[in-house]
C-alpha cells in the first residue's frame, strides 16, 4: 500500500496550517520518505498534528528541485540522507526583478547537516519507490520557456527538477513537486524507467498557470493515458485548477489530507 500525507501546501485543511509550499511524508514498503520540506516549519507541524514524529521516524530525504519552497523547510532536520539532482544547489534568481528562489542553505552547508546524494539519473529507494533523476524534456509543449535565471542572467529551465514513481498493483502513482520540466515529460520517463504503462494517480505541482496550449495539451494527455486520479496542486493556479476540476473532477488538495493507493 500508498500512503501520502500532505504536509505543506498551498491550502489549509481543517486544524491543520498551510503556505506557498510542498512536503509530503510517503509511507511504502514499510519505509517513510519524506518529499520536500516547504519554506518553513510547517511540515513539522502539521506532522506533529498527524501523529508522526519525523526527526525519528524518517531516514531519507528527497529535494524535487533546488527552489525554497521546496527545499527551505530542510533548515529544520539533520542526519538524514538527501537525494537530489546536482544542480539544485545553483544560484537562481526570478527574471522580472531578480530576487532569488534558490536554496537558503548551501551546498556546503547541506553537507554539514545531511548525507548527501546526488544523482542525475533514477535510483531505486524502496522496491516500490523510484527517484527519476534527470527529466528528459521531449514534448513540443512544455518547458519551452522559463522566468526564471542563473546567476550570470543565463536562462534556468530547472534542470534538477524532478519527481517520484510509486508501483502499486503494477501501476504507476506519479508524486510531482512543482513539474518545471513538464508533467506530461515526468510521466512519459516515468514509464521508461520502471517498464510500465499504466499511470493509477498524478500528484503535485503541475506548474501550470492558464488555460492556455499547455495546459489543454496536458489534460489531452491524461485523458488519453486514461488516468484515474489527478490531484493537481501547489504551484497549479486557478484557472488550470478549474480546467482540471471541469474535465476530471479532481480533488483540492489541503494539508492534513491522506491519500491512500
Amino acid at each position: 500500500m500508498l500512503s501520502i500525507s500532505i504536509l505543506t501546501d498551498n491550502t489549509a485543511g481543517g486544524h491543520f496550517l498551510a503556505e506557498h509550499g510542498l512536503s509530503y511524508l510517503i509511507e511504502i514498503d514499510n519505509e517513510k520518505i519524506l518529499f520536500d520540506a516547504g519554506h518553513s516549519n510547517v511540515f513539522l507541524q502539521n506532522a506533529e498534528r498527524l501523529n508522526y514524529n519525523i526527526e525519528n521516524e524518517v531516514e531519507t530525504i528527497v529535494l524535487s528541485h533546488g527552489h525554497w519552497d521546496h527545499g527551505n523547510g530542510l533548515k529544520y532536520l539533520k542526519n538524514k540522507t538527501l537525494i537530489t539532482h546536482p544542480a539544485s544547489f545553483a544560484s537562481r534568481y526570478r527574471k522580472a526583478d531578480r530576487t532569488t528562489v534558490g536554496l537558503e542553505l548551501s551546498k556546503y552547508e547541506i553537507e554539514k547537516q545531511f548525507t548527501l546524494k546526488e544523482s542525475k539519473t533514477s535510483l531505486q529507494l524502496t522496491e516500490n519507490l523510484v527517484f527519476l533523476g534527470e527529466i528528459p524534456r521531449n514534448n513540443d509543449f512544455e518547458n519551452k520557456t522559463t522566468s526564471f535565471e542563473f546567476a550570470d542572467g543565463s536562462d534556468d529551465f530547472i534542470p534538477d527538477d524532478s519527481a517520484l514513481a510509486a508501483i502499486i498493483d503494477n501501476e504507476l502513482v506519479i508524486i510531482t513537486g512543482c513539474s518545471h520540466s513538464g508533467i506530461c515529460n515526468i510521466c512519459e520517463h516515468a514509464k521508461k524507467v520502471t517498464g510500465l504503462n499504466k499511470i493509477k494517480a498524478v500528484i503535485g505541482g503541475f506548474h501550470l498557470k492558464k488555460q492556455d496550449k499547455q495546459t489543454l495539451k496536458t489534460i489531452e494527455y491524461f485523458k488519453k493515458n486514461r488516468i484515474e486520479k489527478l490531484f493537481p496542486s501547489h504551484c497549479t493556479a486557478l484557472p488550470a485548477l478549474s480546467l482540471f476540476y471541469s474535465t476530471f473532477k479532481s480533488e483540492q488538495v489541503k494539508t492534513g489530507m491522506i491519500l491512500r493507493f
